[in-house]
């Protein structure tokens, strides 16, 4: 399996999502981490398997959350650009690089 990096914004996008299910419900911030981790671990298992957004990013849905993993495959490595939500600002993610 390929290693999996966040991008800082990436992570940033991740954080403010568990932090806002967390403050909400615990129960719902774990169910999100799983998710998350789930989504993850079918992206590395086969990162060509998911839609290609454009020439050089593919999206990966999280499972029962309105949310969306962004990356790109670079040199042998997952690189996550953008956990998106799905119905919010869309393409905010485009001019991240790194």
């Amino acid at each position: 399996m390929p290693p999996i990096d966040f991008l800082p914004d990436a992570q940033r996008d991740f954080d403010e999502s568990f932090h806002w299910y967390a403050e909400r419900s615990k129960q719902a911030a774990v169910l999100f981490l799983d998710a998350v981790d789930a989504a993850l671990s079918t992206i590395a298992d086969d990162p060509q398997r998911f839609a290609a957004v454009d020439p050089l990013h593919h999206a990966c849905p999280v499972k029962r959350f309105p949310f969306q993993i962004v990356y790109r495959i670079a040199a042998g490595r997952i690189v996550v650009v953008a956990v998106a939500h799905a119905k919010r600002r869309p393409n905010f993610w485009t001019k991240r690089h790194g």
